[in-house]
């Protein structure tokens, strides 16, 4: 089956296509350093770079070797709706999932996947309607049939606790059977994986440490250790940030479930430009140290400072971010590892931090082809 990404990022959803076996022709993302690792990795798709909404002529994108199109994935811009923003009503990337309707229109394909965070369904629009009610009757109308699904990655073999909704389109002309459309659980001999089971094989490095290129010290250790090494003769993006004493000094005063709001006064953060005081201002999700034993909170795409390597005093590197995300070892990013703010292009943190792990991408497109070879035989 033959699918188009749109809002592609560095190409986790298409990652889990791929691996059930669905061709991907095109892919979309503005942003230029998520479109390289998605070129990168994906060297058989077409990847446009740019600004989706600016993409009007549909007809002559694709080849017509690669026509008709199957399925369309993608993730729009979910800032707008995160629980965890503002929710600024007004938000232009709140409007972006129209474009996502624009090619489910023209292509008409036999299903889609949408992708996003829980809290667009409790979004509301400024006159007070529901976001999830509009998406839907906007579907309604360009001929779907849809499933919302709310899933969590710990339960597909993601090594996280990362809750997202999924939005899954049928054709209305294709028989539309709610209760085989959701993907199943899958676990690793039926136990989510720990933090420790997925990263703890990799070289163990100390602040400012690591390289581009390193090799494997150790044997793998578990199941998931061997499938996420599979076909991988290195380990790539594995450099550490390189921290001041000062800040090393606080994680070593972290301890398991604790963060910088619970360390003591004198290893609080300090004031910017003056590190004789204290800032005053405290972040409970800064600088936290996850259980070592249970999956990880949600990667966001400012991983590089929420979390705290469970045992050694840094923060996570951006292959540890990736191995809790579900990217195979050979999957590698490119870009800076980190950016100011300023900066317009998304690091490899923020790839990795905004990706859809490709596990869970692929429970779903598992799921997905047996819905339609199951309709296919009927």
């Amino acid at each position: 089956m033959k699918i188009i990404d749109l809002f592609a990022g560095c190409g986790g959803l298409s990652l889990g296509f791929e691996l059930e076996g669905f061709k991907i022709p095109l892919a979309i993302e503005k942003d230029e350093w998520a479109s390289e690792t998605y070129k990168r990795n994906h060297p058989y798709t077409k990847v446009i770079t740019g600004d989706i909404t600016q993409i009007v002529d549909l007809e002559n994108i694709l080849g017509k070797n690669n026509l008709p199109i199957d399925g369309i994935i993608g993730g729009p811009p979910c800032q707008g709706f995160s629980l965890s923003g503002n929710r600024d009503k007004n938000d232009p990337r709140n409007s972006l999932f129209m474009e996502f309707v624009r090619f489910v229109k023209y292509y008409t394909p036999k299903f889609f996947v949408m992708e996003n965070v829980t809290g667009i369904l409790s979004m509301k629009t400024k006159d007070n309607q529901n976001v999830k009610d509009l998406i839907l009757q906007e579907y309604n109308n360009a001929g779907y049939n849809v499933k919302i699904c709310k899933l969590n990655a710990a339960e597909y073999g993601v090594p996280q606790s990362r809750l997202r909704i999924v939005f899954i389109g049928i054709r209305k002309d294709i028989i539309f059977d709610q209760m085989n459309l959701g993907p199943k659980p899958f676990l690793f001999k039926d136990k989510q994986i720990t933090i420790e089971q997925a990263i703890m094989d990799l070289p163990q490095i100390c602040s400012g440490e690591g390289a581009e290129k390193l090799e494997y010290k150790n044997m793998p250790q578990n199941d998931y250790q061997k499938w996420v090494r599979k076909n991988s003769c290195a380990i790539y993006n594995h450099i550490s940030m390189r921290h001041t004493k000062r800040l090393i000094e606080r994680f070593k005063n972290i301890t398991f479930g604790q963060s910088v709001a619970d360390v003591e006064k004198c290893h609080q953060q300090r004031k910017r430009g003056d590190v004789s005081k204290i800032s005053g201002k405290i972040y409970s999700q800064n600088n936290m140290r996850p259980f070592p034993n249970k999956p990880s909170p949600t990667i966001p795409a400012s991983f590089q400072s929420n979390f705290i390597h469970p045992y050694l005093n840094r923060n996570f590197t951006a292959r540890e971010g990736a191995r809790l995300q579900s990217f195979p070892d050979t999957y590698i990013f490119y870009g800076k590892r980190t950016t100011m703010s300023w900066e317009k292009n998304l690091s490899q943190y923020q790839q990795i931090g905004n990706a859809v792990p490709p596990l869970l991408a692929k429970a779903i497109a598992k799921n997905i082809k047996n819905y339609f070879r199951k309709e296919t035989e009927n």
